[in-house]
């Protein structure tokens, strides 16, 4: 039964049990056997869908019925690639972590924190998009605060009051949304129909704009995101990086651009010059970084900057772009976080002057990071080819020389993930790493799944981009200038 309630259910389910289980060993595999369930139960939802622009699959209960608040959650074309990606990416996340003597209680807060994405990403219910929103918010920072490195408590503390701060803007326009509706309602429907004049749209972007770019992060949002990444666990930098950055430009596309499009219109150019500024800025100081993870984690505030100007460029190209981009983004970062999870457990060192000469003792991590990074890079045959060429030919179409200058993305971005995959694997072997043993088992597995769709979407990005078409183009259709 095509049950989307199920899909919450399960890891709220999932995370309660594992609060009590206190045996690492357990722990992990029943995160993982119900991770995979979980993705086993998206499957019918796949099947089933018919790429056409309507909601499917919807739900809808009665919650707070004094103020008209309903649990209402459904799927399009848009949300169903976040769904997938999301359940696709915390097996993974979570085999990741098996070389760690986490409890179970680690787990829980895996599993409470993708009940919270799912929620942003089913919702049809602004009171129930706010509630995921901030559900996902809680247990990242648990993750990062209690399993992190370094000055972790100030760097999450930093985290969390940016991101709430934007949360709280964008609850103050939920309320006065709600108000606006001639039936009191947090309906997605009911906020997109409203007649707003164009000074109630502007502000209404910003309270909106700031919670999606602060969480993305945009520039220059993004202050706290290089110092989180890096000293976040590696499972909560793949979360964080993975999936839950992802809800911002969702939120852009679902909420932001059908609710505020005189306000997105308006305030279009100063939104690409901020992404194109980004993805300059972050491309040249990913360049001189020593810190892999930190190279990583600016490399990510590159991209997700041209994915939000697709977003913003107003066309087919550039919507789908987005789309596609965000899940072959999540697939190779979470690769190439994992990677360097490796490396450091194997050289007690994330730093590249310590690195080189890898690949001769470790042929197999060579192979396997060579293809994920080729992906993230955008390779033609890999699946970050098809989305950075819709990206630029949506901003293109936009505006030239926006494309121009974000185009630079593919040129930095090759440079510096090249010279990461140069310090790592090649060279001269350190003699401290010539006991250094290649990857095995569940190592060899999640790498092994990350390269094969990062291939099959590099052939086949009709994959996904058939899913979205349609509720795409009817939601440039149904945008009211």
């Amino acid at each position: 039964m095509s049950n989307l309630f199920i899909l919450l259910l399960v890891p709220v389910i999932s995370a309660i049990v594992l609060c009590f289980v206190k045996d690492a060993v357990r722990a992990k595999w029943i995160a993982l056997i119900a991770a995979l369930l979980e993705l086993g139960l998206s499957i019918p939802f796949l099947c089933g869908f018919i790429p056409d622009a309507s909601i499917q699959f919807e739900q809808r209960w009665m919650w707070v019925e004094s103020l008209g608040i309903q649990f209402h959650i459904g799927l399009d074309g848009i949300s169903l690639p976040m769904l997938l990606l999301t359940n696709g990416l915390i097996p993974l996340i979570v085999l990741s972590s098996f070389r760690k003597a986490h409890k179970g209680n680690f787990f829980a807060l895996i599993s409470f924190m993708q009940a919270g994405l799912l929620l942003v990403f089913l919702a049809l219910d602004a009171f129930t998009f706010y509630v995921g929103w901030e559900v996902a918010l809680i247990p990242i920072y648990f993750i990062c605060a209690l399993w992190g490195d370094g000055d972790r408590i100030r760097i999450n503390l930093k985290f969390f009051v940016y991101t709430f701060f934007g949360s709280l803007l964008m609850l103050v326009a939920l309320i006065y949304l709600y108000n606006q509706s001639a039936t009191p309602s947090f309906e997605w429907s009911a906020f997109a129909a409203l007649d707003l004049s164009e000074s109630a749209q502007r502000w209404i972007f910003w309270a909106f704009f700031l919670a999606f770019a602060i969480k993305i992060p945009i520039f220059p949002f993004h202050t706290w995101q290089p110092d989180t990444y890096t000293h976040a666990p590696a499972a909560g930098t793949m979360l964080l990086a993975g999936i839950m950055l992802k809800m911002g430009v969702y939120g852009l596309i679902r909420w932001l651009l059908p609710v505020a499009p005189l306000g997105a219109l308006a305030y279009s150019q100063v939104v690409m010059v901020l992404c194109v500024i980004g993805i300059v800025y972050a491309s040249i100081i990913a360049f001189k970084q020593q810190d892999a993870k930190r190279l990583i984690a600016y490399s990510s505030i590159a991209h997700v900057g041209l994915i939000s100007a697709g977003v913003f460029s107003w066309n087919l190209e550039g919507l789908q772009g987005a789309i596609i981009q965000m899940v072959n983004h999540g697939l190779s970062v979470i690769g190439i976080f994992f990677i360097i999870d490796i490396l450091q457990e194997r050289t007690g060192t994330r730093t590249l002057a310590e690195w080189g000469g890898m690949a001769s003792k470790t042929p197999r991590l060579a192979t396997l990071f060579l293809i994920i990074l080729m992906g993230a890079v955008g390779l033609p045959l890999t699946n970050g080819f098809i989305g950075e060429f819709l990206l630029l030919k949506g901003v293109f179409d936009y505006g030239v020389w926006y494309a121009v200058f974000g185009g630079l993305t593919l040129i930095l971005g090759a440079v510096y993930m090249l010279r990461l995959y140069q310090k790592s694997m090649l060279g001269a072997l350190p003699e401290r790493y010539v006991n250094v043993l290649d990857i095995k088992g569940y190592e060899v597995l999640v790498l092994g799944v990350i390269v094969f769709f990062t291939l099959f979407l590099g052939v086949w990005p009709k994959a996904i981009l058939q899913l979205s078409e349609a509720s795409v183009t009817n939601l440039l259709n149904q945008i009211k200038f």
